[in-house]
């Protein structure tokens, strides 16, 4: 049992009046414009709910961490926090510079002291931290494809917080809740961390966790980025502002945590306890397969259901938190009422929904029952994920230079538009090229901008309910998981391989391109000097040889129809 300390914890921002000096002298810094996870741990670096870090980790914390889940003075801490850069930015910098920290806006937060500069060996930091080098995890797909190749390490000195301009009410630092705590008389507090809706088996499950330990609760979910593909959290806030008066008003406290989750499975469920530490708690809920990313690339779970309880039980006396460890909640329907999936009564019937049956309810208009989610819950995400027919999606087609993308998305525009119903837009390779890319050149980097710009436009159509078709080569398989991820924020993607072979895509050739590219005229051409990464599980595959575009434009209705986005 560890006590509940309310004694303010060290942050790194500095007076206001030094803040206003330093932001003036930061503005004739090298500046670094931080991404949407970089903000993240700024923020938490500054006010103290990554303690006892000072800073983006220095190359040999970060070997410590990554090896150890220690720093190299020895402070536990699994998760390595580094500011990733461009190999551009980095080749001005060096390490003794001040560089300034700014938000998407351009607003000075903070300026990093430069102490490090390396290039990390990302293969051995996958391995160690999410236990694969395997791009199916969502972290190590963003530490490849996303992350910057080089690293700078140092301390931060903090001038402002990030802005929030939503749920301000609801954003506590670490030392604003533990002077609540204080405020309030709270001696023993169980967290919750959550990254999905409550539902009734949450209320069960939390109410049990602060039952058995005695404690005050505190659902603090994670808004800042989660795993791609979950609700988001405007959606899911206001659900849990929903469910609040099911809870008792003088015992429960609802908080946001801007955090950046890696779902790093059980390093991360220790990584969670540390900074519910720092935010004051005393008892930390740890459940079933806590921070899973899901499935590897071989079909199996990343980790073992209770290996994060097991590695957070190992440094419970360290992180100072203590564990309450929950399995998986049920709905017995002879007893109605949810029961720890190991404590069923014996010959009992357990009723069950999973996330994905959740998924195909909302989106088919299904009934959702009471046993299993408030009303109020089951309206705010109905608002947010209409039945599947009436949002917005995204087909995407991919293949080959003369493969006949373009010619099939024309007829499939006509299809759809003849249904009606939805508006429908044709992002077309060469159209887009002209009105949006013109700029542009053909270089991997060039096509990877073209491809989610295409992807950006085509995300904006999804989110406003029309159907965006897209047609570009898109040769790259991290780019065209970056533009899925992007879409199935705001609704369907459907991937379809245009997969007509390189010879006849030749045969057909009406530019001459491919002929100019075997002369060696046309660098970088996709499919002679340069790869085309096959897609791996794209929604439909069609073959052009030999087949009317009729009918390959006529396969995709069918398949649009079968994933339920249209109705014939």
């Amino acid at each position: 049992m560890f006590p509940c300390n309310h004694t303010p914890i060290p942050e790194l921002y500095v007076s206001a009046d030094s803040a206003r000096k330093l932001k003036h002298e930061a503005a004739a810094l090298p500046s670094w414009d931080l991404t949407a996870r970089q903000v993240c741990d700024l923020e938490l670096l500054m006010n103290g709910g990554f303690h006892p870090l000072k800073g983006f980790l220095g190359q040999a914390d970060y070997d410590s961490v990554v090896q150890t889940m220690r720093t190299a003075d020895g402070a536990l801490w699994p998760m390595p926090i580094t500011l990733d850069v461009t190999e551009t930015f980095a080749d001005g910098i060096e390490p003794g510079q001040d560089i300034a920290l700014r938000d998407p806006e351009g607003v000075i937060l903070a300026i990093l002291s430069v102490t490090d500069k390396w290039v990390p060996d990302k293969a051995r930091e996958a391995e160690m931290v999410f236990g694969a080098n395997d791009l199916a995890h969502p972290a190590v797909n963003y530490l490849h494809n996303v992350a910057g190749k080089v690293y700078l390490g140092g301390p931060v000195t903090g001038i402002q917080p990030p802005v929030h301009y939503d749920f301000k009410a609801r954003r506590d630092t670490p030392n604003e809740l533990r002077a609540y705590f204080r405020k309030v008389g709270w001696a023993k507090v169980v967290a919750f961390q959550t990254r999905n809706p409550l539902h009734r088996a949450h209320q069960e499950l939390t109410f049990r966790a602060a039952r058995e330990s005695q404690a005050n609760l505190l659902i603090h979910p994670v808004v800042g980025m989660t795993k791609p593909g979950d609700v988001d959290h405007f959606t899911r806030v206001r659900c849990y502002e929903a469910v609040l008066d099911q809870y008792p008003a003088q015992t429960t406290a609802l908080s946001l945590l801007n955090l950046a989750m890696r779902m790093a499975g059980p390093r991360e469920a220790v990584w969670h306890g540390l900074i519910r530490k720092n935010h004051g708690v005393t008892h930390f809920i740890v459940g079933r397969d806590h921070a899973g990313p899901g499935k590897n690339s071989q079909g199996k779970d990343f980790y073992d259901p209770y290996a994060a309880q097991e590695l957070f039980r190992a440094h419970e006396s360290e992180i100072g938190v203590t564990m309450v460890d929950f399995k998986h909640m049920v709905y017995v329907q002879e007893k109605a009422q949810y029961f720890p999936s190991n404590e069923i009564p014996e010959g009992t019937t357990v009723l069950d929904i999973s996330g994905t049956e959740l998924r195909r309810r909302l989106r088919e208009g299904l009934d959702i029952p009471e046993w299993f989610s408030f009303p109020d819950v089951v309206a705010q995400l109905r608002k947010t994920s209409p039945a599947r027919d009436k949002q917005g999606f995204t087909v995407f087609f991919t293949g080959l230079s003369g493969s006949g993308k373009s010619t099939i998305a024309n007829a499939l525009m006509v299809k759809l538009m003849e249904m009606g119903g939805r508006p429908v837009t044709l992002l077309d390779g060469d159209v887009v090229r002209k009105h949006l890319s013109s700029e542009l050149g053909f270089s991997k980097e060039h096509r990877d901008i073209n491809i989610k710009r295409i992807g950006y436009v085509a995300s904006e159509i999804t989110k406003n309910g029309g159907i965006a078709i897209c047609a570009p080569i898109a040769p790259y398989a991290a780019t065209r998981r970056a533009v899925r991820e992007m879409i199935e924020a705001c609704g369907a993607f459907v991937e379809v391989h245009v997969a007509t072979s390189v010879e006849e895509c030749e045969r057909r050739d009406r530019k001459g391109l491919y002929k100019l590219a075997r002369e060696g005229k046309i660098k970088e051409f996709t499919g002679i000097s340069d790869p085309y990464e096959v897609p791996d599980r794209p929604e439909l595959r069609v073959d052009t040889e030999g087949t009317e575009v009729d009918s390959c434009a006529h396969q995709v209705i069918l398949k649009l129809e079968a994933m339920g986005l249209i109705r014939a």
